[in-house]
Parts: structure tokens; sequence; C-alpha cells
């Protein structure tokens, strides 16, 4: 596909909307919770991941089928997006996609450092970023966690991931390595600023909102571990609610740092999930409420800019969620989860 020219707009979002019509309800969801794998697995013959489920029937069942045939609908769904798209928003959406490159090398990673089996870490990636099957194939047969780094030479990771594992080395922790990739992704995914015009700017704010949640989610984080690390470190540039000084100042005062998003531009949106972090201390449930609050965001500005990569972007996020809704209620009824300790890891609007 073209990445010149003007972006088919029009095009797209009439093809997004009515596969957003499709995606699970809350409802469903909760029917979902009432299911063991083997009827999870027949519910979903009936919707979008019939050909998937049928496909992959042969090899798999319960739990495992309902993985590959997820990780199989959702690579799919995305690479028609980049079919359909052209000039500009291909630019733009192929650009965000490098989300599941981040995923997968991450994946990989982890694998490597808990002694997963190939075939676990294979089952695990999603084919819908920038790398090819046979470049995901050579990561996963690497059989160090250096050797997977030597192999993202030459790629948006590598310049990240050079100082990262020599501190992965010192610490014997993934956490180095897994920030260096997602600074990696985040701070190269808003567009430079001497690139102008309405798509632009829309496609930016939508960005600096998700690089925003991502910062406060790590802040947070920090500020609940007391671990004697410089916050700055964590920190994603891109963003418009924090610079890199301040956050090292709000992560030592965690009343602060509430104080402050609760006067930003998101306080309305987190404001519910702010009282529940305050009074309940649950960094889990607030970090499900910063979910929330960015697909509502999302949703906010595909509907006032319906012309715009706004509402491919906020499908896309909205289909990462129905995936993982459907991921964690197929492993909590495979590890034995009541029904309501397997609803506190989704995220219901």
């Amino acid at each position: 596909m073209s990445v010149y020219g003007s972006a088919n707009y029009e095009y797209v979002v009439a093809r997004v909307r009515h596969r957003r019509a499709s995606l699970f309800s809350d409802d469903e969801y909760r029917k979902l919770l009432r299911m063991g794998t083997g009827e999870i697995a027949r519910f979903m013959e009936e919707t979008q991941y019939e050909d998937a489920v049928n496909a992959l029937g042969s090899r798999f069942s319960g739990v495992d089928l309902i993985e590959h045939a997820l990780n199989e609908t959702l690579a799919d769904d995305f690479q028609d997006l980049l079919r359909y798209s052209e000039g500009r928003l291909y630019e733009q959406v192929v650009r965000y996609l490098r989300k599941f490159d981040a995923w997968n090398v991450k994946t990989v990673l982890r694998g490597l450092y808990s002694d997963a089996t190939e075939a676990e870490v294979r089952s695990d990636l999603i084919d819908a970023g920038e790398f090819e099957e046979a470049f995901l194939d050579r990561l996963v047969a690497a059989e160090s966690i250096e050797a997977v780094v030597e192999l993202l030479d030459d790629t948006l990771f590598e310049t990240y991931l050079e100082g990262a594992f020599e501190a992965y080395e010192e610490s014997g922790t993934l956490v180095p390595l897994e920030n260096a990739v997602d600074r990696a992704y985040y701070e190269n995914l808003v567009p430079d600023a001497s690139v102008r015009g309405e798509a632009a700017e829309l496609y930016r704010e939508f960005l600096e909102a998700e690089i925003d949640f991502r910062n406060v989610r790590n802040a947070l984080r920090l500020a609940r571990s007391g671990a004697d690390v410089d916050p700055a470190e964590y920190f994603i540039d891109g963003g418009a609610l924090f610079d890199r000084k301040e956050v090292g100042q709000l992560v030592a005062d965690r009343s602060t740092l509430v104080s402050r998003i609760r006067e930003s531009k998101y306080g309305d949106e987190l404001s519910r999930a702010l009282d529940e972090l305050e009074e309940a201390d649950s960094l889990i449930g607030f970090e499900h409420a910063l979910d929330r609050a960015l697909l509502e965001y999302s949703d906010h500005l595909s509907y006032v800019y319906p012309l715009s990569v706004c509402p491919v972007l906020a499908y896309v996020l909205a289909k990462e969620r129905e995936v993982d809704n459907i991921r964690a209620i197929a492993r909590g009824r495979e590890a034995g989860l009541s029904e309501a300790e397997i609803e506190e890891e989704l995220v219901i609007l």
C-alpha cells in the first residue's frame, strides 16, 4: 500500500465502524464468565472468531485453542486495516501497530527469562506489527537474552537496548529491558513537531494521551514500590502531563501526584478512579480505570473528529480490550478462579 498521497479516512472509518459493532458487549463478557473453556470456544465459533476456531480446532483445544484463535484473528484484523489504509492514514496506522513489535520483543525476553519453551513463547506472539514472521521465528529461537538484543540491531529498539542490557546484567531483572522497549516504541510514536496539519495534530493528541497514561501508571507503580530508582529512567517523552524532572518529585509524594492528575485535562475521566485509589489503595483497580479512561477518551476524539485517524485507533484499542478480556476469562476459568476474581481482571466500561 502506498504511504504517499491523501488519506482515505471515509472508507476506512466506515469499515472500522462496521467491525466495531461486532465487538463483544459487557453482557457477553458476563456470559463467558459462567462458561468453561470448551463452551467459550464454541461461543466464539458464532462470532468473528469462527474461521480461526475452526481452522485451529484440529490442533488445539481448551484455553490453547482460545489463545491461538484470539491472536490469529487480532493479527488478521489489523493487517486488514493496513490493507485498507492509504497515504497519511497508512503511515499513522503502521506506526501505531508497532506496539505489537514491542509486545513480541518483551514476550520473547520474558520467555527466555522464565525458561519457557519455544512453542509457549511463539503461541503468545501477535503477528500484527512490522516484524516479518521469519524474523519473529529467529527471535523465538534465540538462545539467550543477549542474542535477542543483538538480533534487534538496526531496528528502532537498538539504541534503547544497548544501555539497558548493561543494567539488566547488573540487576538480574528484566525491568530495564522492558522499560527500554516501551520507551523505544512510545518515543518513536509521536510525529515530529515539524509535521503540520489537522490530521497530524489529532494523531499527536491521541498519542499524547496514551503516553501520559503510561507515565501515570509507571509513576504510581514506582511510588507504591518504594524502590530506590530514578523515576526519570522510566519516563517516556512525548506526553503533555509531566516533564522528566517533575515526575521524579511527584513519585516521592503520591498525594501530590494524585492531585496533579486531578487538575489535569484527564481529571474528569479519572475522578472516580482516583477516589478509589485513595480510599482502597488499589493500584490494579486504578490501572484498569486508566485503561477504561483511555478507551473513553479515544471514543470521545473519534466522535468529535469522525473523519480522521481517531476512530481507527479507537477501534484498535477496543479490539485489544476484547482480546485481553476473553483471554483473562479463559485463563481464569482454566485456573479455577471464581467469577468475581476473574471479573476483577476485566476492563468493562
